[in-house]
């Protein structure tokens, strides 16, 4: 699986120097776009991976770049190269008055296409992975641009850390038929994504990003989260998704029956079990049982490569493998 990591990087004016930027990149990019939340968008740099964005509210006065290092180098992995470049752009457009370092790294957003093989699949995957329910330290958050059957999205309660799950071939054939776009572009897109489950991870402030970064160099700051995006973003879906194939109940009670010798703990696995479809939610049934060593009780079902969250009965698949198998690139 491949991941595509972009990143925000922010600033913020005073209202003078502010005004002086954003003439400046009326001049030079000849028309902003009004975006419908009331910022600029300048794409004089599209081409180049970045996007700069203008707020000019009462309050603060920021600019954002966004960044696509897939789209501003052809190998993203040479970070060294890309910081160069990025820097250069950034002097350059903003009149040699900002570098690199004069921005924040203020978000960064981690994709991660899955392809599971089908769009049969992609609808059993999400099925199932709904069943997770409520997440600790998340929230359920909807977003117009998702059908929630179709999508499983939490926003972090504290962490500012989001989660979103959703088939990539129904999300782009929705934002194709909005657009009024053509038959042919809807076939060529649904060959392009059928089977793809696509996951994000984002990181939506500054102190998220210091959670997985020491340092307070911007420069540094992006080169240490492209060089650790794997193990950021695997870290984060296994707060949500727990490790393990799929199965249904019975079938799931039958492997801890046969393959657990402890007595004791055989029973709080038989209890996990049973306590997720009643509460509706991984999280709840964890609380439920009051268990001190709960994280042994996961780490067990880890070990038999077994979910605790089961197939619904109304499903006709009987068994899904481990979604880690696809993003480990172990599952071809």
């Amino acid at each position: 699986m491949m991941l595509n990591p972009k990143f925000e990087l922010s600033m913020t004016l005073n209202t003078n120097k502010f005004q002086r930027v954003f003439d400046n990149c009326c001049n030079k990019s000849l028309c902003l776009e009004e975006l419908d939340n009331g910022e600029y968008a300048d794409r004089s740099l599209a081409a180049k991976g970045i996007t700069v964005i203008f707020r000019d509210s009462q309050y603060k006065k920021k600019v954002r770049l966004l960044v696509n290092p897939c789209v501003a180098l052809d190998d993203p992995s040479d970070i060294d190269r890309l910081i160069r470049k990025l820097d250069k752009h950034i002097f350059e457009h903003f009149d040699r008055r900002y570098t690199l370092n004069d921005f924040i790294l203020s978000g960064m957003t981690i994709t991660g296409d899955i392809d599971v093989g089908s769009r049969v699949n992609v609808c059993n995957y999400l099925k199932v992975i709904r069943r997770v329910g409520r997440v600790k330290g998340f929230s359920p958050i909807c977003y117009e641009c998702f059908d929630d059957k179709a999508s499983f999205c939490l926003s972090g309660n504290s962490n500012d850390t989001d989660f979103l799950l959703y088939g990539l071939e129904k999300f782009v054939a929705d934002q194709l038929r909005s657009a009024d776009a053509g038959q042919k572009k809807l076939q060529t897109a649904g060959e392009q994504t059928k089977g793809i489950l696509r996951a994000e991870v984002r990181l939506t402030k500054q102190e998220a990003i210091r959670e997985y970064t020491d340092t307070t160099d911007t420069s540094d700051q992006i080169v240490e989260m492209m060089k650790n995006s794997k193990e950021i973003f695997i870290e984060i879906f296994a707060r949500v998704v727990p490790f393990g194939d799929f199965y249904k109940m019975d079938a799931a009670v039958e492997i801890v029956r046969s393959e657990v010798k402890d007595h004791v703990m055989r029973r709080k696995m038989l209890r996990l079990l049973a306590l997720i479809p009643e509460k509706k939610s991984l999280h709840l049934a964890q609380k439920a049982m009051n268990c001190r060593d709960i994280e042994k009780v996961m780490d067990t079902f880890a070990k038999l490569c077994l979910s605790p969250v089961t197939i619904s009965k109304r499903h006709e698949v009987k068994q899904l493998e481990c979604l880690y198998e696809y993003i480990l690139g172990k599952k071809q």
